[in-house]
């Protein structure tokens, strides 16, 4: 049995204008579940947790090591997006006491979403995979500021990008930004809104953080926001050169997959990538 990896980073967080040792932990799913990574912070008197992992009882693991590894409990959890590695772990969380959050628009898509993902996912992973749509709590629909276990954080509300809404957590310098920032992986393409995921880009760059921590990957500094840029950019370009008009037929999308896995040739999950081009395409076509 594949066993989940956990990682732990010992990060410097600009707290309350002021330098201070934070520990910052990951836990990282099975790549069977796409390798989703689940971070905590350790603040005064608790522990936060972005993300609730795809599976129940993977949340649940996250949220063991994470008190196990800090000593504290988990308080809080944040959803960063509507997509089920962020959000199927909620249920199983609030039943141990965490106040699982996320913004009033993330919150509003997940119940469409999770009526979609049940018809892909319900069946391979049985009888593992929530029947019923999370329900976080609302913190609600702007940019706030907000302190969950003895941590300052700006919870930002942001609009559509590889999801219909995001919200990113920042503490201090640190931001943590779920799919905007895929640095391992080939981006995921399903909403086909490259402009708008730009703009988010630009949003999380504007933040001015030092350390960027991303749903799936490694974290990193600024230069994951500018391999992300570049990767939408490749990847627009490249329909927009294929002039697109019509239904993506299969010969072009194969096509246009293939320029883009030799551009990207290291990147894993491109299914991600893959999935999304009929929309990218779309999306293109309607701007002639």
């Amino acid at each position: 049995m594949i066993r989940p990896i956990s990682t732990f980073i010992t990060a410097i967080l600009l707290l309350n204008g002021s330098a201070a040792a934070q520990t910052i932990g990951a836990y990282t799913s099975p790549e069977k579940t796409f390798s989703t990574v689940s971070y905590w912070i350790v603040g005064e008197t608790g522990t936060v947790l972005i993300d609730t992992q795809f599976l129940p009882k993977e949340g649940l693991d996250a949220l063991a090591i994470a008190e196990k590894v800090s000593g504290k409990k988990v308080t809080h959890a944040i959803v960063s997006h509507p997509n089920p590695d962020k959000f199927n772990g909620t249920e199983a969380l609030q039943a141990r006491g965490v106040d699982v959050v996320s913004s009033t628009q993330a919150i509003y898509w997940i119940a469409s979403v999770h009526d979609i993902r049940l018809g892909w996912f319900a069946k391979d992973f049985a009888p593992d995979y929530p029947n019923e749509p999370a329900k976080p709590r609302s913190f609600g629909r702007r940019t706030t500021d907000v302190e969950f276990a003895g941590l300052a954080m700006r919870l930002h509300v942001l609009g559509p990008g590889c999801s219909a809404s995001h919200v990113v957590t920042q503490v201090g310098d640190a931001v943590f930004v779920g799919d905007l920032v895929n640095p391992n992986n080939h981006a995921w393409l399903e909403l086909g809104t490259i402009d708008e995921w730009l703009r988010r880009l630009a949003e999380i760059r504007a933040m001015n953080p030092k350390r960027v921590f991303p749903g799936r990957g490694r974290p990193g500094g600024i230069e994951l926001i500018d391999q992300q840029e570049a990767y939408l950019r490749f990847v627009q370009q490249t329909v927009r050169d294929a002039k697109p008009s019509g239904e993506l037929g299969a010969m072009r999308k194969l096509i246009l997959q293939l320029a883009i896995e030799r551009k990207f040739p290291s990147l894993g999950f491109p299914g991600f990538m893959r999935d999304g081009l009929a929309e990218v395409w779309n999306t293109e076509a309607k701007k002639k």
